[in-house]
């Protein structure tokens, strides 16, 4: 026999379905591209695999034989780039897996195959820089902890203008922080804790554009001196007390 080595194509059958096309080497080991199927004859996976385990390209399919999940494996468990397909056939993940455990490392997760975010995982979670989107545009950068915003980022307005910038901690703005309206202008400056303002300053507008009202902000109220303008701006003003 050529270098003692004879491959055999082998079908299986199970009650008259097809459960595995694929070929064997030595009798006993998977080599190659094979194909499983279920007890219907519907097919399951189809994988490269190397010395009885799937090492390679592969693909899962869903039990209508749409496709599940496309991309690379070792050892039997997911590993290296790959995409996650929902059952109507829209992405919903594209990136890296480790140990069979996503994600780890660069990824990008969709819903309706439209981008929501696109940053660093680890163990299944955002950790690290990462972006969010909602219908194309950035409404979110910054650090991320175990899932959650955790770190320095910005918020932003769907008009692209800043909303926010500054501290967060388990999703919500804690720290130091500034707070803007819808038109760019400054509305608040200082320290939030569990997404409430704490201490700082703040300010409020008129339709035009000019300042309103400013008063300071203690233990999460406000408190203190106020200022208020009149609506055209002049610097004549209302002092409160």
């Amino acid at each position: 026999m050529i270098n003692s080595i004879k491959k055999i194509l082998e079908i299986i059958k199970y009650h008259n379905n097809l459960i595995f096309e694929g070929k064997y080497i030595n009798g006993n080991k998977w080599e190659g591209l094979c194909k499983d199927f279920d007890n219907y004859g519907k097919l399951k996976f189809e994988y490269e695999y190397l010395n009885g385990q799937r090492n390679g390209n592969g693909k899962e399919y869903y039990d209508d034989n749409k496709l599940r999940f496309e991309g690379m494996f070792l050892n039997g468990l997911r590993n290296g780039k790959g995409k996650e397909y929902d059952k109507n056939g829209n992405i919903e993940f594209e990136g890296e897996y480790l140990n069979g455990n996503k994600w780890n490392g660069q990824g990008k997760e969709f819903y309706y195959s439209k981008l929501i975010f696109e940053g660093e995982y680890l163990n299944g979670k955002k950790n690290g820089k990462g972006k969010e989107y909602d219908n194309n545009k950035l409404i979110f950068e910054g650090e991320f902890l175990n899932g959650e915003k955790s770190g320095k980022g910005k918020k932003y307005f769907n008009n692209g203008n800043l909303e926010f910038e500054g501290e967060y901690l388990n999703g919500e703005k804690n720290g130091e922080g500034k707070e803007y309206n819808i038109n760019g202008k400054l509305e608040f400056e200082g320290i939030y804790l569990k997404g409430r303002r704490l201490k700082g300053k703040s300010k409020e507008y008129y339709d035009n554009n000019n300042i309103k009202f400013e008063i300071e902000y203690s233990n999460g109220q406000k408190n203190g001196t106020a200022k208020e303008y009149y609506y055209d701006g002049q610097q004549n003003l209302k002092v409160i007390i």
